[in-house]
């Protein structure tokens, strides 16, 4: 800590208030993975950066997690999309082969999952997505109104929930490429 504050009466380093914060990490070396994550195709793994900076995988791990905190866009940075906006929800969680039969069948469809609502601007390629209650008309399209502006184009499957909606199109299942069918198919 090389620096006095005299106003706070404390000391601080270049590090203070960053996600460098609190690490015995050398500078150098977070430059280094810096570089290298953002110079990496898909990001860099935890063990090469391990075996590249001379470092713990842990210490290694902690380092990439700081580092994609860093670069993170902010949540409620307040920025409503344009549209065109695609919207949709989805069920997750409840992992089916984890269970009994006796189970599967007490919990057949959305028992037990968590509901999800996304939206996607087509335009910025941003996705805001978030755990919802219910999928209920009042849910759904309060996501809609929260995270677009009031004349963007917006594109749902045709779910009831989202009619209603101002400048609202339904999309409907296109099924299989190959076929148009909606069966199910085997691989080649």
């Amino acid at each position: 800590m090389p620096y006095w504050c005299s106003d706070c009466r404390s000391y601080f380093s270049v590090k203070t208030g960053t996600p460098l914060a609190c690490s015995k990490i050398p500078l150098r070396k977070w430059a280094i993975a810096i570089y290298l994550c953002l110079t990496s195709l898909k990001s860099i793994s935890s063990m090469k950066l391990h075996r590249d900076l001379d470092i713990s995988q842990k210490a290694a791990w902690f380092m990439i997690h700081r580092i994609r905190e860093a670069w993170m866009p902010d949540a409620d940075d307040g920025v409503l999309y344009d549209g065109p906006v695609e919207v949709d929800e989805t069920y997750v969680g409840g992992k089916r082969k984890n269970m009994s039969n006796a189970e599967r069948k007490e919990q057949a469809g959305t028992v037990g999952k968590t509901a999800v609502v996304g939206a996607k601007d087509r335009t910025t390629n941003r996705v805001a997505a978030r755990v919802v209650e219910s999928t209920d008309k009042p849910m759904l399209q309060g996501f809609v109104m929260e995270h677009t502006v009031p004349n963007a184009k917006v594109y749902t499957d045709e779910a009831a929930a989202y009619e209603g909606l101002p400048h609202h199109e339904a999309v409907q299942a296109r099924g299989c490429r190959v076929c148009s069918g909606t069966g199910p198919h085997e691989r080649d």
